[in-house]
């Protein structure tokens, strides 16, 4: 069986090498004329492609569960902070084309160098920082933050600051938190088990079906970064056991009443 995920995998990375370059070259071309919006969804674009690959080709599937909580077009797609699990490639691929709404990545400048897919993920107005940089790095993201913020774009915001293994949980740190509550805006919660599917920091994927569930967005007025984020924290580690039950020990579960939203599912 693994045999058979190995070549299905290989023919999933070839899939993402052919669709990338090509695509990536277009974005840049296409940034000279225009950009916001219209460039962010013809470029992102090419990240349903490779979540279409990963379902045609190793099987991997999605549930999406609590999509009402986010803001509509009715309210203008008013602006929040998501802040999510980080399980493993999948989620950085598939959020953009789950959301309805313009995202703008919180992540080190480093991948701006990868060749293809960083030159076009660097023509997009998204935060890139310097992690050598700390104190700099937080003045940059702030100030980013509060622009994006107010054009009304989402940011995205990965607590843990890097993959963890299926079954764990990580230090969840206050930067999302922080910035949520400088910007002004509601934290949105979400729960990724991406990991059943695509291990981190592997390419070897398994077919199977990855749930992604949104929780209600958390007011941030008045808070407090380190009790906000433990909200947060509590809030995703608690869906994730409820999700994945048989990734976590027994006594690690808790009381997980299931939750009666609209979950819909494909990629």
């Amino acid at each position: 069986m693994r045999i058979v995920w190995a070549l299905r995998s290989l023919l999933f990375v070839l899939w993402l090498v052919v669709t990338v370059v090509p695509w990536s070259l277009a974005a840049v071309v296409l940034s000279i004329f225009v950009r916001g919006p219209r460039l962010y969804w013809p470029t992102m674009a090419w990240l349903r492609v490779a979540v279409w690959g990963a379902r045609v080709i190793c099987g991997v599937r999605h549930r999406l569960h609590g999509i009402e909580y986010l803001p509509t077009a009715a309210d203008g797609h008013a602006a929040v902070l998501l802040a999510s699990k980080h399980q493993s490639t999948w989620e950085t691929f598939a959020l953009p084309g789950l959301m309805p709404h313009p995202l703008a990545f919180v992540f080190k400048r480093e991948l701006l160098y990868i060749p293809f897919f960083g030159w076009a993920m660097g023509r997009l107005d998204m935060i890139h920082i310097d992690r050598s940089k700390r104190a700099a790095a937080w003045k940059q993201v702030a100030a980013q933050g509060k622009r994006l913020s107010a054009q009304g774009i989402w940011v995205i915001m990965f607590p843990e600051g890097t993959r963890i293994e299926r079954g764990r949980q990580g230090s969840y740190q206050n930067g999302a938190s922080r910035l949520a509550i400088t910007c002004g805006v509601p934290i949105v919660p979400i729960a990724v088990t991406s990991a059943k599917c695509w291990p981190r920091k592997s390419f070897l994927l398994r077919p199977g079906t990855v749930d992604v569930s949104i929780g209600r967005p958390i007011a941030t007025t008045g808070r407090r970064p380190d009790e906000l984020m433990r909200e947060v924290e509590t809030w995703i580690e608690a869906e994730m056991r409820r999700l994945d039950p048989e990734a976590y020990p027994e006594g690690d579960r808790g009381a997980l009443p299931a939750r009666p939203d609209v979950v819909r599912g494909g990629a």
